[in-house]
């Protein structure tokens, strides 16, 4: 099979496609054709070995897949590994079926931005109906569903920030109300500002160093900031729990494999995100779909902040 798998850690430039063995079935897996596979901010992460988790070599990157079952259906997946591929081996009592309303790109969303989405506002920040949300990287996978998901479970203000004029229109024509340039810079002032001049309530964010370091300091009294990256690479300042107490703030880390391994926790998000895909109440927003061979140039649309939405691979083109 045509495949991608690195032998070194790196950049893009290690995502090379070559000719690799099939992959063999163990225990109650079966190998199954790739349809597509999701490429999300993480799959960077991995193949730099900067992740939460150690990685290992060889490794074929890719954690997201859509495959054809001998039936024909389309099933959907998250695996470890393995998806930057035209054969997969996985356990089919882990995969979804994907309604007929749903194409392999909408499914796909539902899987690590989607959940992540989902979790970050149900689970981890608990959203109450009025409060204000903030969505970093608005423009992003994780961004685009988070604001039609507050939007949808009754936010009183949504407001996103993005890099560029394109991005911010992207924001606000998805639900948000304000939408905020990200490299200004008094970030804390121009989020104050867009609710109003008062504090937030809620704060989505993925970035690091300042962008967390600001988005604190923007916090109302019992807001909460939830992190669930650092696409800067840069660690933000420590942060002071006499100084949390002070402002009865929280700052909560999220890792959706720690959803993922609580399996009811994690089909309940993709469940509902389907469902809500299929009615038409959540557009996700879909961005390129790369050949296989073109993998290094979606990692890069990635670190540059140039991609809006999701990414997608061919293994079948």
């Amino acid at each position: 099979m045509r495949g991608i798998q690195i032998t070194e850690f790196g950049g893009p430039e290690t995502l090379v496609v070559s000719e690799l063995p099939d992959p063999q079935a163990t225990g109650d897996e079966q190998v199954f054709d790739v349809l597509a596979a999701g490429v999300n901010y993480a799959d960077t992460h991995q193949t730099e070995n900067s992740y939460l988790a150690q990685q290992t070599l060889p490794m074929i990157p890719g954690s997201e897949v859509v495959v054809r079952a001998s039936d024909g259906r389309r099933l959907l997946g998250l695996v470890g590994a393995g998806g930057y591929a035209e054969k997969i081996a996985a356990d089919p009592s882990r995969l979804f079926p994907i309604p007929d309303a749903v194409s392999d790109e909408q499914a796909l969303t539902t899987l690590v931005q989607g959940a992540t989405a989902w979790h970050l506002l149900r689970t981890s920040t608990h959203l109450a109906e009025g409060e204000t949300v903030v969505v970093h990287a608005g423009a992003g996978g994780v961004g685009t569903l988070a604001i039609q998901l507050a939007r949808h479970w009754g936010a009183g203000r949504v407001i996103a920030t993005a890099s560029s004029v394109e991005k911010r229109q992207l924001t606000l024509d998805l639900g948000a109300d304000v939408a905020v340039d990200s490299t200004t810079a008094d970030l804390t002032a121009a989020l104050r500002e867009a609710n109003g001049g008062r504090g937030v309530d809620i704060v989505l964010e993925m970035t690091g160093g300042r962008v967390f370091d600001a988005s604190l300091a923007a916090l109302a009294p019992l807001g909460r900031l939830a992190t669930f990256g650092m696409a800067s690479r840069t660690a933000p300042a420590p942060v002071d729990p006499g100084r949390l107490m002070g402002h009865s703030t929280a700052v909560i880390g999220f890792w959706l494999v720690h959803v993922v391994q609580r399996p009811q926790l994690f089909a309940a998000a993709v469940q509902d995100l389907m469902r809500l895909i299929a009615d038409g109440t959540i557009k996700p927003v879909i961005g390129r779909r790369y050949p296989l061979e073109q993998a290094a140039d979606a990692h890069r649309a990635l670190l540059d902040r140039s991609s809006i939405g999701k990414l997608v691979l061919d293994p079948t083109s």
